[in-house]
């Protein structure tokens, strides 16, 4: 009883299973924007890993969403958004400047303009210190 019961709890998750058939695009412009598409995505699950080259089970089901929305007559723009507003900026491998992403943006050439400054104040600070004088009369050469 118990495991007809685990059975049928299952049945939604087979359902919901992807669809293992590779995906057909219409022709050579569709499936060269859909490889450029996902290209710029990147897999939600995987580290380091874009939407076109992850095997993970979302990435496939990401991918044939990405098909869809094209075929809806979405523009790249509009699938991003979509795919933003589901998963966040992480999706994007270059993520819009905005307020949100500024120090995505410019943090680093802060830092870098922060350690100059303060390099700058070490070497000045210790140019204004006297030189150490040295004893010649004593060394023996």
């Amino acid at each position: 009883m118990l495991a007809l019961l685990l059975a049928l709890c299952a049945l939604p998750a087979f359902a919901q299973a992807s669809d293992p058939t590779p995906l057909q695009f219409n022709d050579a412009t569709e499936e060269a924007r859909f490889h450029k598409l996902t290209a710029e995505l990147r897999c939600v699950m995987c580290q380091n890993q874009s939407l076109a080259d992850s095997n993970a089970q979302i990435a496939h089901d990401l991918r044939r969403e990405v098909l869809d929305l094209m075929r809806q007559g979405k523009d790249d723009a509009q699938v991003k958004q979509f795919l933003v507003e589901r998963y966040g900026e992480f999706v994007l491998y270059k993520p819009e400047v905005a307020p949100g992403t500024y120090i995505l943006w410019f943090g680093p050439l802060l830092l870098l303009l922060a350690g100059g400054v303060w390099v700058g104040r070490i070497v000045a600070k210790r140019a204004k210190q006297p030189a150490p004088t040295t004893d010649d009369d004593n060394q023996e050469w």
